[in-house]
C-alpha cells in the first residue's frame, strides 16, 4: 500500500460517524480503526478503553463528548474519520464536524430505529448537502427489526432507503448478509476479529434475495436513465454498474445506500468500509466553496484544486494542554507548506502554521508534506484564530459563511474558593470558551457572581469537572438554572439622549430607534434607516453597539430575543459628539422602547422522548402533565410505549431520576432544545442566579 501521503485527492474520503447517543457510533469507529490497521487492540466503550473517547469525562460516563478525529487507511483510500457526540447536550459538535465534512455513516439501533437525536443530526446533514450511508448496528439484538428500521427512516426523516444488503438469520441467530450488488453470501463467525466468509447464498435466501436486488434496481432507476434502460430492456446489470450508479446516486444525495451489523459482534464492518470508498464522495466530488471577498465585496468560489488559493476554515479548537491551542481545520483548496502564513479573514490578523498536526483522537502525528485541498489538520500556535475563522492565501483573501450554534439555554453561578484561585478560574473558562461555541460567560451586576451557560445539565456538569480536575481551580458552583428570555409585546419608539457638561468639552448623543416585536425563533436584527445626516455616519455603528449592548438585559433582567431594532432619527453637537456618547444613547434609546412595549418572559421548551414499558404508560402520561408537557403522541416499538411531548426545561431537572423510580428503572428518555414560549408561570425568574455552594 502507498504512504497516504502520495494519494491522489480522489481516494480521500472525509467522513463522520453520527446518531443518537447508544446506537454504536465509537464501537463502530473502534473496528473501522481495527480492520484498517490504524488500531492494533479494540477498545471498548463499556471497559472505558475506547480509543476514540480519550477524555476521562467519556470513559466514566460511557459516552462521547467531543468529536474525535482520526485518519485510516483502506483499499489504498485515506478515510479521515470524525466520530462524533450522540448526546443533544454535545450537538455542536456535530453541527461543526458537518460542516466540513464530504459524506457521513448515520448509525441506527436496530431495535429503536430513528430516535430523537438520529432526526438532529440527519436534519443537520441535510443542511449542510452531506451524502450519507446508513449503518443499521445492533442486528443481534432481541427486537431487532430491519424492515422497521427502514420504513421509520423513510417516514420519519423523510429520505430514500436503498437496502444493499438482506440479513442472514434475525436476533440472536443473525450471522451474515446476502450483499444485493454482487450476490453473494458474506457470514461472520460466531466470534474474534477474523475476515468474514464468502459464499453463495442460503438456497431459503435467494427468492426473497432476488426480490429486494428487484427493488435496489428499480430504486436506481428512478435515478439513473442508463440503469433505467437496462433495467426496461431485460439487460443483465454488471456489479460495477451497480456501485458506479449507487455513487451517482448517494453524492447526488438522490438516496441513502443502508447496510447492517452488529460492531460489537465485528459483524458487518468490512461491508461498511467498502460502502464508504465506493459510495461517499471525494474533496473532488463536492462543488465549490463560495465567499466573500472582504476587499471587494463580491462573491467568489474556490475549487477543489491545486491551482485555486489556499483556502480552509477552522471548525474547532482545543486547549491542549502540552501543545498550546490547536486549531482543527479543513481545507477546501489550494495547497500550502506546514510553517507558511496564512490571512485569517474573520480577525484580519496573519497566523503562520508553526506546526501542522494529523490527529488521532488525542494523539498526534506531525505533517512535513503539504497540505493540500481535501485535509483534515490541526495546526499548533495560532492566536487570534476561533471556531468557523476562515484561513486564506493572504494574496486571496475570502470569508466563508462561519458557522451557526444553537444558544445555550441552562446556567449556573460559579465561584472561586479563595482569592487566589480568582485569576486561575478566569483563564480557565476563558479558554473552555475558546474550545466550545455554546458555552458562554457573563457577570450579574447585581450579585457580581460569574455566570457560565451551556445547552444541559451534563454539558455544565463536565465543564465544571474539567475546570476541577484538568485546571485545578478551587470553585464553588450553583445549581443548574434556567436560561429565560425576555420579548417585546408590542411596536415601540424610543429615545435616548445623552448630554453632559464639565466645564470643557461635553458629551452629546441623540438617538431615536423604533423596535418591532419577531416571530418566535428569528433572534435579534439591528437595521438602520436614518436620513438626513441626522445622526453622522461614523456614529452610527457606536449607536447600533450601545443598542445591541442594552438587549443583553432586558426590563426583568433578562436577554431580550426576538426583536428588531432600527435606527431612525438623532441629533448631534458638532463639538461634543463623540462614539462614546453616542453608544450610551443607543443604549438609552432602547431602554426606553422596552419600557414602552413591556416584555413577557420566555423559558426553553424541550422535545421530550419517554420510553417505558406498557404498565408504566399511566403513571408517565401523568407525570409529564404534571410537568406542564403537552403530550404530542404515543407509539408501539419493540414492546415499549414511546411517548413524545414538550416540556418547560425549568420542570424537567432531576426527571431522569423521578423516571427511574417511578418505572424501577426501567424507563428512559431523551430530549432536546426545541422552541422559546411565553410562560405561563408567575415569578418564573425569580430566584434564577441563586448560588449553592
Amino acid at each position: 500500500m502507498r504512504p497516504m501521503n502520495t494519494l491522489d485527492i480522489s481516494r480521500t474520503r472525509n467522513i463522520g460517524i453520527i446518531a443518537h447517543i447508544d446506537a454504536g457510533k465509537t464501537t463502530t469507529t473502534e473496528r473501522i480503526l481495527f480492520y484498517c490497521g490504524r488500531i492494533h487492540r479494540v477498545g471498548e466503550v463499556h471497559d472505558g478503553n475506547a480509543q476514540m473517547d480519550w477524555m476521562a469525562q467519556e470513559r466514566e460516563r460511557g459516552i462521547t463528548i467531543v468529536a474525535a478525529a482520526t485518519t485510516a487507511s483502506w483499499n489504498d483510500h485515506r478515510i479521515n474519520i470524525i466520530d462524533t457526540p450522540g448526546h443533544v447536550d454535545f450537538t455542536a459538535e456535530v453541527e461543526r464536524s458537518l460542516r466540513v465534512l464530504d459524506g457521513g455513516v448515520v448509525v441506527f439501533d436496530a431495535v429503536n430505529g430513528v430516535e430523537p437525536q438520529s432526526e438532529t443530526v440527519w436534519r443537520q446533514a441535510d443542511r449542510y448537502s452531506v451524502p450519507r450511508i446508513a449503518f443499521i448496528n445492533k442486528m443481534d439484538r432481541r427486537g431487532a427489526d430491519f424492515d422497521a428500521t427502514i420504513g421509520s427512516i423513510r417516514d420519519r426523516l423523510g429520505a430514500n432507503p436503498v437496502p444493499i444488503q438482506v440479513p442472514i438469520g434475525f436476533e440472536a441467530d443473525f450471522e451474515g448478509v446476502v450483499d444485493l450488488v454482487t450476490m453473494q453470501a458474506i457470514r461472520w463467525p460466531a466470534d474474534g476479529l477474523v475476515a468474514p466468509e464468502r459464499g453463495p447464498i442460503p438456497a431459503d435466501l435467494e427468492a426473497s434475495a432476488l426480490d429486494e436486488r428487484e427493488r435496489m434496481i428499480e430504486a436506481l432507476a428512478e435515478f439513473d436513465d442508463d440503469i433505467a434502460t437496462k433495467y426496461l430492456d431485460g439487460e443483465d446489470l454488471s456489479t460495477a454498474e451497480l456501485i458506479d450508479a449507487l455513487r451517482r446516486m448517494t453524492v447526488a444525495a438522490q438516496g441513502v445506500p443502508v447496510l447492517m451489523g452488529s460492531a460489537l459482534r465485528n459483524k458487518g464492518i468490512e461491508p461498511l468500509l467498502n460502502a464508504i470508498t465506493d459510495y461517499l464522495p471525494s474533496p473532488l466530488d463536492v462543488p465549490p466553496v463560495t465567499g466573500i471577498n472582504p476587499k471587494t465585496g463580491a462573491e467568489e468560489q474556490r475549487r477543489p484544486a491545486e491551482d485555486d488559493p489556499f483556502t480552509a476554515i477552522a471548525f474547532k479548537i482545543v486547549a491542549d494542554p502540552h501543545a498550546g491551542k490547536l486549531a482543527y481545520f479543513r481545507v477546501y483548496s489550494g495547497s500550502i507548506e506546514p510553517g507558511a502564513t496564512v490571512l485569517n479573514t474573520a480577525a484580519g490578523k496573519r497566523e503562520r502554521l508553526s506546526r501542522v498536526l494529523r490527529m488521532h483522537a488525542d494523539k498526534r502525528e506531525e505533517v512535513t508534506e503539504s497540505i493540500r485541498h481535501g485535509d483534515i489538520l490541526a495546526a499548533v500556535g495560532v492566536r487570534a484564530t476561533n471556531t468557523g475563522d476562515t484561513l486564506t492565501d493572504p494574496k486571496y483573501p475570502l470569508q466563508l459563511e462561519s458557522i451557526t450554534f444553537p444558544e445555550p439555554v441552562v446556567t449556573i453561578a460559579i465561584e472561586p474558593k479563595s482569592r487566589g484561585d480568582q485569576d486561575k478560574i478566569i483563564d480557565a473558562l476563558r479558554r473552555l470558551g475558546e474550545e466550545d461555541p455554546t458555552f458562554r460567560i457573563s457577570g450579574n451586576e447585581e450579585t457580581g457572581q460569574t455566570l457560565i451557560a451551556g445547552m444541559g445539565e451534563l454539558h455544565l456538569e463536565v465543564i465544571v469537572d474539567r475546570l476541577l480536575r484538568e485546571y485545578r481551580v478551587g470553585a464553588n458552583v450553583g445549581r443548574p438554572q434556567v436560561s429565560y428570555r425576555e420579548r417585546p409585546r408590542t411596536e415601540a419608539t424610543g429615545r435616548g439622549r445623552f448630554v453632559r457638561q464639565t466645564g470643557g468639552r461635553g458629551q452629546y448623543g441623540d438617538v431615536t430607534v423604533e423596535l418591532e416585536p419577531l416571530p418566535l425563533g428569528t433572534g435579534v436584527q439591528i437595521e438602520r434607516r436614518i436620513v438626513g445626516g441626522a445622526i453622522p455616519v461614523q456614529f452610527i455603528p457606536a449607536a447600533e453597539r450601545g443598542a445591541a449592548r442594552r438587549l443583553t438585559s432586558g426590563p426583568q433582567g433578562m436577554e431580550v430575543t426576538d426583536v428588531r431594532i432600527t435606527l431612525v432619527d438623532g441629533s448631534y453637537h458638532d463639538v461634543d459628539s463623540s462614539e462614546l456618547a453616542f453608544e450610551i444613547a443607543g443604549a438609552m434609546a432602547v431602554e426606553d422602547a422596552l419600557n414602552r412595549a413591556r416584555t413577557d418572559v420566555m423559558e426553553p421548551v424541550m422535545g421530550v422522548q419517554v420510553v417505558v414499558p406498557e404498565d408504566y404508560v399511566g403513571d408517565t402520561l401523568a407525570g409529564l402533565a404534571a410537568k406542564r408537557g403537552t403530550i404530542h403522541g404515543a407509539d408501539m416499538r419493540g414492546g415499549s410505549h414511546i411517548i413524545a411531548a414538550e416540556v418547560p426545561l425549568a420542570t424537567m431537572f432531576g426527571y431522569a431520576n423521578e423516571l427511574r423510580s417511578a418505572t424501577q428503572g426501567r424507563g428512559t428518555f431523551s430530549m432536546e432544545f426545541s422552541h422559546y414560549a411565553v410562560t405561563q408561570r408567575a415569578g418564573a425568574a425569580d430566584g434564577l442566579l441563586t448560588p449553592v455552594s
